[in-house]
């Protein structure tokens, strides 16, 4: 439907121009009042080191902060590009991981009942527990990161897929049995679909997890001087009393969860808007 088209329906229909008006302004403040929030916390956190008069190597400022990630942007850069790296990287062993076992778990009771239980102890151990006993077996600190990253975020991939898996209507079970589907074309054509919300609500968590399980990491392994990212860099300045670049390090990591995260919401978004009763309802 064109604007014109809207409009004249909106002009048509009172009630219908009210509901347009509220999404207008949902959708305006959707985006504003986080903005606005932040700015808020940013200026008061600007007038409370100012008016107390805190020395920047106890709280920066956020204009302090601000200089030393323009000043330090090329070393900043590279550090995130590791960290970036580890999660990411992370994140899609998890994927194909967790996914895979998941698939193989809803082929096999028995399988799923083997190994699923020590899929559970894996996911409850600490990885501050387990990263020295990894750092022993593996001599490369990247790869060692990378290891602790993957088991903290392959946990919610395998659970949340296995869920949406089972959760297929079990009258549609009946209906492609009747009709003499084989495993196979039940798994394509009705669980896979079935698990698709399921999958992505535990990718979102599972992204989120793997750049705190990359962070840990490299608080555990990367010790300062070994080349790891933004984890290490504050460990480093930690060392030196070098504050205001430990914010910066802080703040950066900050950046790469939300834009972690918005990129799987927005892929989210455009695998479930067509079809799915979450996104549909948004959008009406």
């Amino acid at each position: 439907m064109s604007l014109a088209e809207t409009a004249a329906a909106a002009a048509a229909d009172p009630e219908e121009g009210a509901r347009a008006r509220a999404r207008r302004i949902e959708a305006w403040a959707r985006w504003t009042l986080p903005v606005a929030v932040l700015v808020l916390v940013i200026l008061g956190w600007h007038l409370f080191v100012t008016l107390n008069r805190i020395p920047h190597y106890i709280l920066p400022g956020p204009v302090r902060v601000a200089e030393v990630i323009v000043a330090d942007w090329p070393v900043l850069w590279d550090g995130m590009l590791v960290t970036a790296k580890i999660a990411l990287y992370a994140l899609a062993l998890a994927v194909l991981g967790g996914g895979g076992l998941a698939v193989l778990f809803s082929l096999s009771r028995w399988t799923e009942m083997s190994f699923f239980p020590y899929a559970v102890i894996l996911q409850v151990t600490p990885v501050v527990a387990i990263a020295p006993l990894i750092k022993i077996a593996v001599d490369d600190a990247f790869t060692s990161a990378l290891v602790c990253a993957w088991i903290v975020a392959f946990f919610p991939i395998l659970s949340n897929t296995t869920m949406g898996l089972k959760s297929a209507d079990h009258n549609l079970r009946d209906l492609y049995r009747i009709y003499g589907a084989t495993r196979w074309q039940r798994l394509r054509y009705l669980e896979l679909p079935s698990a698709l919300p399921y999958f992505l609500t535990g990718l979102r968590i599972g992204g989120g997890l793997s750049l705190i399980g990359a962070v840990v990491a490299e608080f555990v392994i990367g010790t300062a001087g070994t080349g790891l990212g933004l984890a290490s860099m504050i460990q480093e300045a930690s060392y030196r009393l070098n504050i205001p670049r430990m914010f910066a390090a802080l703040a950066l990591i900050a950046l790469l969860g939300v834009a972690i995260f918005m990129a799987l919401t927005l892929l989210s978004h455009l695998l479930l808007r067509r079809w799915h009763e979450s996104a549909v309802r948004r959008e009406a």
